[in-house]
């Protein structure tokens, strides 16, 4: 069988090869009360009722033809929506490449699963501290301005929305969610390129005379209940409520605080039950990275609770330097917010395989056979990709499995949605979506 390539450069640190080995003894020297203190620190309020998704199975076979076409070449995908699960996939033996796909794009028809889990967390934060609105900034189709407008609106806060640019002449996609959820203004690329001054500058206009104004940052740092960790100070709710008319929370462009890590520990949490994928098999994840926040949850999650599992985030928005950078971060972060849960316990970075995707590009930009590819994807399985994350982490996941087909670990994609971004992709690339009428390559 003739694999589709993904080059060998594209790991950016074979450093990172050791992964398992080193993972595994820091693991070990864990306390057995690790996973209590994890426990405890997840044992707060969530924006999502239960962590549950859904697991399914993708499998590769080749077309009856020696034909190539599209970016899949002779490929076929089927999918069981019922896979064996739990002890039952440890003694499974197939002849096929196949993969599992972790549903998160089905946790909310607007939302994305990889915002809704950073949001699970975030929201319950800015309720407890009374605040009445959010203010929040991304792209024209950004998918996390959507996710903010959508869930805020759904639990009865008002939320402020900057897109960057101008307004379409028809709105589409996130765009439109955005705008029936929020509220929208649309801001220059020259004023935007100021960030934290056109957030605040905005904030305080809503806020007005008699409202207060704080960055979701200074709630977390005043987190400081030294039993559970990250539980709201009632003294500034007090004083808030005594104060102020409107408290307006701003949460910055992406919501790549630590505070969204704790979703996201929650689903590796989850997942790692017996029924489902359990504690003890080597899985290979795969991750498209956005601002790589998911990514590092998902990576420390498996840390935290001992798990084998190794994650591959492919990089899509920035370079190694950068998503290396975020991971210092978030971890920095993380280890300071939960160190009342975690005192006795150390945190190690470099947790992530950052990943080339195979064929880089300006984020944003789609190639030639990516919206066919897609295409054939959502015919064969009913699974919904886009070309500018999905698509990444579905390649990966392909690659992985011809890869991993006579090894003990199992590849599995979290799947972190990103559909409606293909209307407005629409409206900007034609020429890609007209090659659609012909159909899928059969």
């Amino acid at each position: 069988m003739k694999l589709h390539h993904w080059p060998k450069s594209s790991v950016v640190s074979a450093k990172k090869e050791a992964f398992f080995s080193r993972n595994l003894v820091t693991n070990s020297q864990l306390k057995p009360c690790l996973e209590e203190s994890i426990s405890k620190l997840l044992n707060r309020r969530w924006t999502l009722e239960k962590p549950d998704t859904k697991v399914q199975q993708i499998t590769i076979s080749l077309k009856q033809t020696s034909a190539r076409s599209g970016i899949f070449g002779n490929m076929n995908f089927s999918i069981d929506a019922c896979p064996k699960l739990g002890d039952a996939m440890m003694d499974e033996r197939c002849q096929n490449p196949l993969f599992y796909i972790v549903r998160d794009d089905l946790l909310h028809p607007f939302v994305n699963g990889n915002k809704a889990r950073k949001l699970d967390a975030l929201l319950p934060f800015i309720e407890d501290c009374w605040g009445t609105d959010v203010v929040t900034c991304g792209g024209c189709q950004s998918a996390h301005a959507a996710a903010v407008a959508v869930s805020c609106a759904e639990r009865g806060l008002r939320s402020h929305l900057l897109l960057r640019g101008e307004e379409p002449e028809i709105l589409t996609g996130y765009n439109l969610v955005s705008s029936m959820y929020g509220n929208v203004i649309y801001v220059p690329r020259s004023l935007y390129a100021k960030r934290e001054e056109m957030l605040l500058r905005h904030a305080n206009a809503i806020a007005g005379p008699s409202g207060s104004v704080m960055w979701f940052t200074d709630i977390l740092n005043s987190f400081t209940d030294s039993h559970s960790g990250m539980n709201c100070m009632q003294t500034i709710a007090n004083r808030s409520l005594e104060d102020a008319e409107k408290k307006v929370v701003i949460v910055k462009e992406g919501a790549g605080d630590a505070v969204a890590l704790l979703g996201v520990i929650r689903l590796v949490k989850y997942l790692s039950q017996s029924h489902i994928l359990g504690k003890r098999r080597p899985y290979n994840f795969v991750i498209d990275a956005g601002t790589g926040t998911t990514a590092t949850g998902f990576a420390l999650g498996a840390l935290l609770l001992g798990l084998p599992w190794k994650v591959n985030a492919v990089m899509l928005a920035d370079t190694f330097d950068g998503y290396k950078s975020q991971e210092d971060r978030l971890i920095s972060d993380f280890k300071r917010y939960a160190a009342p849960a975690l005192s006795n316990y150390t945190l190690k970075n470099d947790l992530v395989q950052w990943v080339n995707r195979e064929t880089p590009r300006k984020f944003g930009n789609i190639l030639d056979g990516e919206i066919t590819g897609c295409q054939q994807i959502a015919n064969q399985t009913g699974v919904p990709a886009d070309p500018i994350y999905t698509l990444a982490a579905w390649e990966l996941a392909v690659h992985l499995s011809h890869k991993q087909l006579d090894k003990g670990a199992k590849v599995v994609m979290l799947h972190t949605g990103g559909t409606l971004g293909l209307f407005g992709l629409a409206q900007r690339y034609k020429s890609h979506f007209s090659k659609l009428k012909d159909g899928p390559s059969q």
